[in-house]
Formats: structure tokens, sequence, C-alpha cells
């Protein structure tokens, strides 16, 4: 028989006997026992109630451990028959199904937050009021901030920049361009909307495209360079050995070393018919220098023995001035991963550029620093006190071939750009006319 229905059968019988013998008791005039076997009467009642309250409190218990997520809880109902043996071993079998879907459902949490914060697109989640729910390390490096509370206050880092991800209109792109410290940025921002917790949230992301534009701005000079080198030294090379024929053949002739004027303007014409084909082919071999860089050999530099080549490597082109050079590295044993040859030219070609400049200027100096910055990396700074450069030239600087110099080339900035974009990193400059003259490295 069932244990619990025996022992409230058991409580029951004994309630009615008490009632049945108060009830004789009273009808004998016998006060004292029927009272007494009345107030006896409240022991079983209390009993009943007592042992009908087991299973309750095991399934307050369960609900319990359900409504606060405690699913550590484990339900035993002894002593009341196997019917209620099964339903605790009902109750512990969903208490530990809810806890398996509670741990897969913090491992997939844990999962997402890391991807987002790995990805390199900034994701960014705000309210109807502006209000960020989520910000990852992606936007933080991108926009070079550590904490944000309102997409409105980027309006204070970037002007303007807040308001416009705030009335972003939903499933469309957009780029938004803007320098910060003197670093040109380009974003291609997407925003959707959605809704959760009864609230209409959006979802910005921000992808800086300004190094793939760079780096195809530089892939299609490198392809116009080795179509022009092809195209060019394929006319120059028969035009020169002509000339050269034709010299050979005059200075062979019977009237060459008479005075004939003819002859002579021959002769004057094809000197300079070579002279020109060997300019060009010098020309063309700077043409090449910009398309064959090589691909960077990967390895640890440790920053101050770096400096410490360049210094060497620059005193000839110091030494015979008076410019005053320093060079600075916070911390001293800064390292980065890099090619240490190909590092080493782009600092003495812009050295070289900051000697150059200096060539009129009072207490010429030069400042070379190098410094890790937390939110972006290693940065190196290029910084000289001299002529400056004016506005509607800086934007062409790194263009090839453009030049403000009579005799430059105006290849050493456009290879130096080059060689930082296969770093993977990133090369600008801050300056204006009759000012200092900043070029900064992030790598």
């Amino acid at each position: 028989m069932n244990n619990f229905r025996f022992q409230i059968i058991l409580r029951t019988l004994l309630l009615f006997l008490l009632l049945f013998s108060s009830s004789y008791f009273f009808q004998n005039s016998n006060f004292f026992l029927g009272i007494l076997f009345l107030i006896a009467a409240l022991i079983p009642v209390y009993l009943i109630i007592a042992y009908s309250e087991l299973s309750n409190k095991e399934l307050i218990k369960f609900l319990k451990g359900i409504n606060y997520s405690d699913f550590t809880q484990n339900i035993t109902i002894n002593n009341l028959g196997a019917s209620f043996i099964k339903l605790a071993n009902e109750m512990n079998q969903v208490l530990e199904k809810f806890k398996t879907l509670s741990f897969e459902k913090e491992e997939n949490i844990k999962y997402l937050q890391t991807v987002v914060e790995h990805v390199n697109i900034g994701l960014i989640t705000f309210n109807s009021k502006g209000e960020i729910g989520l910000i990852n390390k992606g936007a933080k490096k991108i926009l070079r901030i550590s904490y944000l509370k309102n997409i409105i206050d980027l309006d204070k880092q970037i002007i303007g920049f807040g308001e416009f991800l705030f009335q972003i209109q939903p499933n469309r792109k957009s780029t938004y361009k803007f320098s910060y410290d003197g670093e040109s940025i380009q974003l291609m921002i997407f925003g959707t909307e959605f809704r959760l917790k009864e609230q209409n949230l959006k979802l910005i992301s921000l992808y800086n495209i300004q190094s793939e534009l760079d780096e195809k701005e530089i892939e299609a000079w490198q392809k116009l360079i080795r179509v022009l080198t092809h195209e060019i030294m394929n006319s120059i090379t028969p035009i020169s050995s002509l000339a050269t024929t034709a010299d050979s053949l005059i200075k062979n002739s019977p009237d060459y070393h008479s005075e004939k004027e003819w002859i002579k303007d021959i002769v004057q014409a094809l000197k300079i018919i070579q002279k020109r084909s060997e300019g060009l082919g010098s020309f063309v071999n700077k043409f090449r220098d910009i398309s064959k860089i090589p691909k960077p050999n990967f390895q640890t530099i440790n920053v101050s023995e770096l400096f410490f080549r360049i210094r060497l490597l620059t005193e000839p082109i110091i030494s015979d001035t008076e410019i005053n050079i320093s060079f600075s590295i916070k911390p001293e044993n800064l390292e980065i991963i890099g090619d240490p040859d190909l590092i080493e030219q782009v600092f003495i070609n812009l050295i070289n550029n900051s000697v150059q400049a200096l060539s009129e200027t009072k207490n010429p100096v030069i400042n070379v620093t190098a410094e890790i910055d937390e939110k972006s990396g290693a940065v190196f700074k290029v910084k000289d006190n001299g002529i400056g450069i004016s506005e509607n030239v800086i934007d062409r600087i790194f263009v090839p071939f453009f030049t403000t110099k009579q005799e430059g080339s105006g290849i050493g900035l456009s290879i130096s750009q080059t060689i930082i974009k296969a770093h993977n990193g990133n090369i600008w400059v801050e300056s204006s006319t009759n000012s200092t003259t900043t070029f900064s490295i992030r790598l």
C-alpha cells in the first residue's frame, strides 16, 4: 500500500477515534474527559496537515530553484511512497536539464563575447536615448577611446561624429572621414535596428578602410609603373642602340675629320640623343625602385639597437651641418616586429628630408622618438623645426615622383609609405608653412 496514503488514513482514524471518544464522554456528562479528548484530537489534525505538506515544501524548494536560477538543489521526498519518489526524481531531472541549459547559455554568451571582443570590426549598440549598451575593443581601438557612456559623447572626440551615428539610417552603408592627431581615417559604417527587452536598439559596425584604400592606391601606382617602365624601356633601348650605331658609322666615315658643318651637327645631335636616352634610362630605374620593394623579412627588432644603427648611418649627412639630432625611446626596452633593413631605410629617408628642410633654419633640431600607445601600438615620430609643408602640397607628398625640390626624385616618401604599408602600419605627416613638421609612423 502507498506509504503516504497509509499514513494519512492512520492519522485520520486516530482523529475520528479521539472525536468519537470526546463525543461519548460529553453524552455521559463527563465534560473533563470530553474536553481532554477534543484537545487531543488536535494532534492528529496537526500531523495530517504537516505530513501532507512535506511534498509541498519540496515543491516550493523546486519552484524557488527555478525562479532564482539555482539549479544545484536536490529534491528528496522520503517515506511517502513510490509515487512521491518518482515525483522527486522527475523534479531533479527537470533541474538537471535547466542546469545544462544554463551552462550551455553561459558558454554561448562567453563565446559570443570572445568573438565580439576579438573581431577587427568595431561594434556599438545604443538605445533611443543614445545610451551605450555594448562597445567592443575593435570600436575602442578605431575611435581611440577607453570608455563611452553615450553615443553623442563622441562629438567631444570627433566633431559631429556622435550625431552622425545617432542619426544613421538602418540597413544602409555610409562612409565617414576624419583626422585624428594628423592621421587620416576613413570608416565604412553600417547600421541596423532591433528590439530587445522592450527597447529599440541600434547596432553600428565600424571598419577602418583607410589602409585598404592606401594599399589599393599603392598597388595601382605599382601596376602603372611596371607598364610604363616596360613600354619606355622598349622604346629607349632601340633609340640608344641606333644612336650609338650611327655615331660609330659617322666616326668611321671619310668625311668625319672634314670641317663640314653638317657632320658636326649630326655628331652633336647623336650625342644629345645618347645622353637623353641615358637620362631616361636612369629615370626608369627610379620607377623600378618603387615597384620592386622586397617583401619584409619579419623579425623582432630592439628599437634601441635600431636607433643606434640609424644614428651611425645618418651621421655622414648630419656631421657637416649644425643640426642637433636626438633619439628618445619609451620604454627603453621597446621591441617591434618588422624588417630592420626596410625600417632603417624609412628613417634614413625621413631624416634626410628633415636635413634638407633645415638648410636655412637657425638652431636646427631633429627629434626622433619612439613610444607605446596603449590604444594602437608603437608610434615613431621624426620632427624638425624646418620650413614646413604648405597645405596645398601636404596631401600629395606620398604620390610617386611628386617633389618640391629642384633635384629631388619624388620617390623617397612613396617608398617609405610602401614599406610601412607592407608592415601593416600607417605613416602620416603634420605640418604647415614655416612651422614644425612631424612624420608619424604607427606599427
